[in-house]
């Protein structure tokens, strides 16, 4: 039996199928029409996922959505009433969109696909909760999910058992965590559901002396985690903003614009609101232990993407473990909604992995064979050299030790916004300029953005304060002490000059509070990444290498080889490894492009 499981229409939008309850592929439309986020119907994703199956539209039994349109329309138009007139600029701007397409997806469906079965829907937070607890490694475990908004939910909890999961509680729109994040997101001056990630990374960088405030005049926290804002200061119910003037007056000036000067008030404003959100999940995940009974823990939804917080929640928490979904945000809810079919409407048992997840490292999206990849470069006339399969490993290390920045393109690809060692760009953790030239000259980023390090799963606890796997890389976990150096105060000093100071003797992944997101890399899971970074230890000593995703800012990360070969061409990336083809960027062709390819790109 095959389930087709689809997200879209808000953001991140996907597809995945499954075969007898067990994932086959999944992937983001995003990689596929290059347009980062893409909301739109995921046609290419969903031609991917039938091609991986090897069937057609019309051997698909049950096709799934991950939300209720028109409960969701229901709060939108609630919504608009409680503000009216304020609102009809943004009410008449949503309206076509939902006239015309998310109130009739069965519609849309058959006219995008072809698809005349049976179309189902999920609840928005019973996708999350599904894509939680069905992959994880549990027989019965605690559920938590918490975003911007579903339907009416914006949180929830429950337990998963066996095929079963119960949702006992939600926390209902206006009244939300992920909004709260989201409106200092586009306060410090990010892109709404894009650069949270980048508040986060520069929380390190500030104090938090807004946390009172916020507590005091922006959000009623309760003992149990649960939140009441104060509308008072925002505007996403019937505005084109997340915040207004009033939020502006209480912290100190106006918003920030978009690409100018980070100063130390929206450094302290990210350490607040990032402590806010800390302290809100662990009040959530101390009122779900207390009454689920559960020892174990599963988080999805896009808040479960904080990382800091998740590493918090493992330390603090009275949870024995916890899984967080790889994709936990929307894209994740197609395969939660797919899942959540197979065990909860049609019935099926669930058989619980033995020690380790459902989830196959989370490589499910699209690869290519060393036939297709020389094809490819042979046609274009990219010169390349072989890997001899013996050497492979060794090549590449030697490289990466040697200062230079590879291009790693090797296997299936990732499903969620980490890359895992698929699509990933690599470089020595143990030179200050590492992080530097991968920031300027590679991704064309902010500076003050930390990267991840990858380091063999066997040897985690030689570098950091873990005694456990993080292969998904969503768990923050602190360096060593014996490897910490000492740091200026950091009174006075720029934000450059900080950044500078050699925080550790692995000073490309250290932030500025020794902290690092960390990737776990398994033998069994990722074996070819595995023998990398093995032998960049038998090299160097050193088993951690950099990770960043392989994509310059405001684009997807690549999917395919001609991706790859645009990507490395457009960067000042030294080599490009795709399966067992490598490139030197000396030999290649001029490359020639429009020299305003980056206004094109969607910065986030």
């Amino acid at each position: 039996m095959f389930i087709l499981g689809i997200s879209c229409f808000y953001h991140d939008s996907a597809a995945c199928i499954l075969r007898d309850g067990n994932i086959l592929a999944a992937a983001q439309e995003e990689r596929f029409t290059r347009k980062k986020h893409d909301p739109r119907f995921p046609k290419h994703a969903v031609a991917y996922c039938l091609e991986a199956a090897g069937i057609s539209i019309r051997d698909v039994d049950y096709l799934v959505y991950y939300d209720k349109p028109f409960l969701t329309f229901e709060r939108l138009l609630m919504s608009y009433l409680t503000v009216a007139p304020r609102g009809l600029r943004s009410w008449l701007e949503a309206m076509p969109s939902w006239l015309g397409q998310k109130l009739h997806m069965p519609r849309v469906v058959k006219d995008e696909t072809g698809y005349e079965g049976p179309v189902l829907f999920t609840e928005h937070h019973e996708a999350h909760a599904a894509s939680a607890f069905y992959p994880s490694p549990f027989e019965e475990a605690a559920i938590l999910t918490v975003d911007g908004v579903g339907e009416w939910a914006t949180a929830s909890y429950g337990f998963g058992e066996g095929a079963e999961i119960a949702l006992m509680k939600e926390l209902h729109f206006p009244d939300s965590l992920g909004l709260l994040y989201s409106a200092f997101t586009y306060f410090t001056g990010f892109k709404v559901n894009s650069g949270e990630y980048k508040l986060m990374g520069l929380a390190p960088y500030g104090t938090p002396r807004y946390k009172d405030l916020i507590l005091s005049e922006l959000v009623d926290l309760k003992e149990d985690g649960s939140i009441r804002l104060n509308l008072s200061y925002f505007d996403f119910l019937g505005g084109l903003r997340m915040t207004n003037r009033r939020f502006a007056r209480l912290f100190d000036g106006p918003r920030r614009k978009p690409e100018t000067e980070i100063t130390q008030r929206e450094m302290d404003v990210a350490a607040s609101i990032q402590a806010v959100t800390e302290e809100t999940l662990l009040r959530m995940a101390h009122h779900v232990h207390k009454e689920t009974g559960r020892e174990d823990l599963c988080l999805a939804g896009g808040v479960a993407l904080n990382c800091v917080a998740n590493g918090r929640i493992l330390r603090e928490a009275p949870f024995r473990n916890i899984w967080i979904q790889p994709a936990a945000g929307d894209a994740g809810g197609a395969l939660g909604a797919a899942l959540s079919v197979w065990h909860r409407y049609l019935g099926n048992a669930r058989e619980t992995p033995e020690g380790d997840d459902r989830q196959k490292g989370s490589f499910l999206g699209p690869s290519f064979s060393n036939e297709e990849v020389k094809q490819y470069l042979k046609g274009k006339g990219y010169p390349y050299r072989d890997l001899d399969a013996g050497q492979r490993a060794r090549c590449i290390a030697e490289h990466i030790a040697e200062g230079r920045i590879v291009g790693y393109m090797a296997g299936p690809m990732e499903f969620g916004p980490r890359a895992l060692g698929a699509r990933s760009i690599l470089g020595d953790p143990r030179r200050e300029e590492t992080q530097s030239v991968m920031n300027l000259k590679i991704k064309y980023r902010e500076s003050f953005r930390p990267f991840a390090p990858s380091v063999l799963e066997e040897k985690a606890s030689e570098y950091f304060e873990t005694d456990r796997a993080s292969p998904y890389m969503l768990l923050v976990a602190g360096l060593r002490e014996e490897r910490r150096l000492p740091q200026p105060s950091g009174e006075g000093m720029s934000m450059l000059e900080r950044l500078k100071a050699k925080r550790s003797d692995l000073p490309a992944i250290t932030h500025l509070d020794y902290s690092a997101r960390l990737q776990t890399v398994s033998r069994e899971t990722k074996p070819d990444y595995h023998a990398v970074i093995a032998e960049f230890e038998r090299l160097t000593g050193c088993a951690v290498i950099v990770n960043t995703s392989f994509n310059v800012r405001g684009e997807p990360i690549i999917c395919t080889p001609e991706d790859a070969y645009r990507c490395f061409m457009r960067t000042e990336i030294d080599v490009l490894v795709i399966e067992d083809c490598m490139m030197y960027k000396k030999e290649q062709p001029l490359w020639k492009e429009k020299e305003d390819w980056r206004d094109e790109l969607e910065l986030d």
